[in-house]
């Protein structure tokens, strides 16, 4: 194969899987124009690339409007994903006790490129709960499990985030920050109201492996009504620290 026929072919895979992210980021479907227009292409070529992805099932494009959705194919090898991957497999026992002991929503999550991911949840009973997030990214700096996650960093790497975001409208005060990530550093569990919906509160501890490094966070969601101090403070909050121990432990973590 010539050189400029790889670079092609490589180039076509990137914007696939560009085409798959933009689609999977929204639950609504797609035109072929917004589409073309995002991953830069011309509509020909994004519509032969489109045409590619619906033949393998991993995207269906709607007959009656002619946009195109996530297809059963790429819902199925998300879930093969998560479920084989070893993060999930040590962690869903241990969130799925926490979700049963306190009947709120729990949550396996990890950072992926300075966002927090919700990799996998166990629900809650609860009639009055948080929309599922799974599958969601935020900023880390938007949740309590991103901000318990980044609390372990370095100055100098926050310095570096700040500088690789520019002066995006929606970034925090720097040493407002700095500061609320050192308090969540010292206590060793991160708390926040209203950030993933009105009334909202979330709970997190980091998660490490045996080198110290940050594997992920285990996070609780309720509404603020049942989330309230005393319970956070007396059972919750205990209980995610337990939690986070013994699933750092499995991935060789031991406390010095």
């Amino acid at each position: 194969m010539h050189e400029n026929s790889t670079v092609y072919t490589v180039l076509n895979v990137n914007k696939a899987f560009e085409l798959l992210e933009i689609i999977a980021e929204s639950p609504s479907s797609h035109s072929l124009p917004l589409l073309s227009e995002r991953v830069g292409l011309s509509r020909n070529k994004t519509f032969r690339l489109l045409a590619t992805l619906c033949e393998k099932g991993l995207l269906e494009r709607d007959v009656a409007t002619n946009n195109y959705q996530l297809g059963v194919s790429s819902v199925a090898l998300g879930q093969k994903f998560v479920m084989n991957s070893s993060v999930v497999n040590y962690a869903h026992p241990i969130i799925e006790a926490l979700a049963r002991k306190h009947d709120e929503a729990v949550y396996m999550t990890v950072i992926k490129d300075d966002e927090v991911l919700f990799l996998d949840m166990v629900d809650c009973a609860q009639q009055i709960k948080a929309t599922a997030l799974v599958g969601k990214r935020f900023p880390f700096f938007t949740t309590a499990a991103g901000k318990v996650m980044k609390a372990l960093d370095s100055r100098d790497l926050l310095d570096k985030l700040f500088t690789r975001q520019g002066r995006k409208a929606n970034l925090p005060d720097m040493e407002t920050l700095a500061s609320e990530l050192k308090e969540i550093r010292f206590k060793g569990v991160a708390v926040d109201s209203n950030c993933l919906g009105e009334g909202i509160i979330s709970v997190a501890v980091v998660v490490r492996d045996y080198a110290g490094k940050v594997v992920g966070a285990i996070t609780m969601l309720g509404p603020s009504f049942r989330m309230f101090t005393e319970r956070l403070e007396n059972e919750i909050i205990p209980s995610l620290l337990e939690g986070g121990e013994i699933l750092s432990g499995k991935f060789g973590f031991a406390r010095a």
